[in-house]
């Protein structure tokens, strides 16, 4: 579709709604699928001043009632929401919406919060895009359009002229095939995508150019170190990029790859905003100490507003997502793991991004969880659900070898189990506190 297209089918769809009463102020949650119907619906609630509220289209109803019930959204799109037949494409009055997005959050809790935008939805024209986007370019969109990064990357790369390619679900293989059909200039990934990509056979990686790649951007989950040297490798050091923050925005880091081979394992220092590891007491940790990342908007700066959750603060204005990590003499933070997901081994810290990483890493390993179960003896015990291709399970003696190689014995899972089905989402994430609770 080209952008006048899209330009008359927003225009089609803000009629319809207006005409179902959405105005300016109004919320619009939107269940649909990768799709330029997505885009456009995002567009048609802006041209009303209505804040779009995305959420993922295969929600099953009990999640799907509770997050309905929280934003109370003037209309649902859903893929039944039909435009109206008589409606017109002519343009719409001017009008802001405020604020721009409302995104949705809480799994690991088990109650759905909103996420709402810190401020309204105007951009400068003029103004170079953001995020290393080019004027005018194409970008790569191969992650769930209903989750905040790849929300903000595709409607980023369309204000600033671009074409945004949708790869639908994701396939490692496809994937590659509209990098080399499209030639984007930026990509859009998370470290569950890279992996699948990494583990194609070379001779398939390697069949398609990727050379027009000049910013792969990563983030959304911990990406494993031989993972991220990896595709430094493969695609070049200035061409990698991680980005660590929340979707409440209160501060963010970058760090390029070439950056990163000076600094393995972080994510960067704050470009704005601040971050601080503190203690269980609220005590400021000294570098190299693993704590609680706090992070503190600059002043005066309202990023975001809660709907349904109140933020976890210490005074002065910090404020925490709960993962936990480091800050090293130079200012750059090192994470280590969800602080609720950590697992309390015999008295040892153990954290499961680390496990997962080095699971990862065996041939035969498609994705992995890590939850700690109940032990007599030990209080609790790791415990991985391992996702092969084909379901069937790896040798445990071949898999324990794996990881006598890259963790220290107490860290090594007591069991495992070999599923054949997905353990993240499309955008990386795992629910390990609903995984735990189905074992335990």
């Amino acid at each position: 579709m080209n952008r006048g297209e899209l330009e008359q089918l927003a225009n089609r769809m803000a009629h319809t709604l207006a005409g179902q009463g959405v105005g300016a102020g109004d919320r619009v949650t939107l269940s649909l699928p990768n799709s330029i119907e997505f885009l456009a619906a995002v567009y048609a609630c802006w041209k009303l001043g209505a804040t779009p509220q995305p959420i993922s289209a295969w929600l099953p109803e009990r999640e799907f009632d509770a997050i309905v019930e929280l934003a109370q959204p003037r209309v649902v799109i859903d893929q039944k929401w039909e435009v109206a037949a008589d409606a017109p494409d002519t343009p719409l009055a001017d009008v802001v919406s405020d604020p721009w997005k409302a995104m949705t959050s809480g799994g690991s809790t088990g109650r759905p919060k909103l996420i709402l935008a810190g401020g309204p939805g105007t951009i400068d024209p003029e103004a170079h895009p953001s995020l290393l986007i080019v004027r005018d370019g194409t970008h790569m969109m191969p992650g769930p359009l209903y989750h905040n990064g790849p929300f903000v990357w595709s409607t980023t790369a369309l204000l600033g002229g671009n074409h945004v390619v949708l790869g639908g679900k994701f396939d490692a293989q496809r994937t590659l095939e509209l990098i080399d059909r499209h030639h984007p200039e930026t990509m859009y990934i998370v470290p569950t995508m890279m992996a699948r990509i990494w583990k194609l056979p070379i001779e398939v990686r390697e069949s398609y150019d990727v050379s027009s790649l000049k910013a792969v951007w990563h983030l959304a989950a911990p990406c494993p170190v031989w993972l991220k040297e990896a595709w430094i490798e493969w695609l070049g050091p200035d061409a990698i990029y991680e980005l660590y923050a929340g979707t409440e925005a209160q501060s963010a880091t970058i760090i390029t790859g070439r950056e990163w081979l000076e600094h393995k394992g972080s994510v960067g220092k704050p470009m704005a905003g601040e971050m601080q590891a503190f203690d269980e007491n609220g005590n400021q940790l000294p570098p190299g100490e693993v704590g609680e990342i706090y992070m503190r908007a600059p002043a005066n700066t309202k990023t975001y507003e809660y709907v349904g959750a109140t933020a976890r603060t210490l005074p002065g204005g910090w404020e925490s997502l709960g993962d936990m990590g480091s800050v090293d003499a130079d200012g750059y933070i090192y994470l280590s793991d969800r602080q609720t997901d950590m697992i309390l081994v015999g008295g040892a810290n153990v954290y499961p991004a680390e496990i997962e990483a080095a699971l990862d890493e065996h041939p035969r390993v498609r994705s992995s969880a890590v939850v700690g179960l109940p032990d007599d003896d030990l209080g609790s015990r790791p415990h991985a659900i391992v996702q092969t291709d084909d379901g069937g399970a790896i040798d445990e003696d071949d898999i324990r070898a794996h990881l006598v190689e890259r963790l220290v014995r107490y860290k090594i899972p007591r069991s495992f189990e070999f599923v054949a089905e997905p353990l993240r989402d499309d955008a990386g994430k795992v629910r390990r506190s609903a995984l735990r609770a189905e074992r335990v």
